[in-house]
């Protein structure tokens, strides 16, 4: 990829988040703020949450960034069916939720914002993955020796998990680990040409 003209600021804490965006060779460096608001309207449509959540973090770093500065914001969901599973507060939560996604087919949704002070381009990957049935024993294991509280589903597919457990996939494998990074190629080749996607 040609040099990039923005000072590219990654606004996430995840580790997979870094590495992917890394994975791109581009440099950009690490930006958390505090508290940024993640909640969304009741009845907000369910496949649209993630995009809101992307834009609202956007949205809170615009105030302070530089003009020669590019933000990516991003917000990952699970969905089964119409439930939404975030982070699990704790182990039976976490429980609970891979028991609800044994032996079936969830979708992940990343939206992620790229944004710049003149412009915003906000787009949203969503990426099918089916489990086998999970025995208790698994579960156990995978949340005792994974703690897996960081990670919406309760899951990371780059885990044992995903190992024993993923039985097929339809769409990007990054995106379920949480950052679309070929979406945000292309978008950012198109943020250098100074187009619009």
């Amino acid at each position: 990829m040609e040099e990039v003209r923005w000072k590219i600021v990654l606004a996430s804490n995840s580790p997979r988040r870094k590495e992917l965006l890394g994975g791109l060779d581009i440099p950009f460096e690490v930006r958390v703020l505090d508290d940024v608001d993640e909640s969304f309207p009741h009845g907000f449509p369910t496949r649209e949450i993630a995009g809101y959540i992307s834009k609202k973090k956007a949205d809170a770093y615009q105030v302070t960034m530089a003009d020669d500065e590019l933000i990516i914001t991003a917000d990952t969901i699970v969905v089964l069916g119409e439930e939404v599973m975030g982070k699990p507060v704790d182990e039976e939560d976490a429980r609970r939720m891979l028991h609800a996604l044994s032996g079936k087919t969830h979708q992940v949704i990343t939206g992620v914002c790229l944004t710049t002070r003149e412009r915003q381009v906000c787009f949203s990957v969503e990426t099918d993955v089916t489990f086998k049935t999970l025995t208790d024993e698994e579960i156990c294991y995978y949340i005792t020796h994974y703690r897996p509280f960081d990670k919406a589903g309760a899951y990371g597919i780059q885990e044992w998990i995903g190992y024993i457990g993923v039985t097929g996939m339809n769409g990007s494998y990054f995106n379920v680990m949480g950052l679309p990074v070929q979406r945000i190629y292309e978008a950012l080749k198109v943020f250098n040409k100074g187009k619009v996607c």
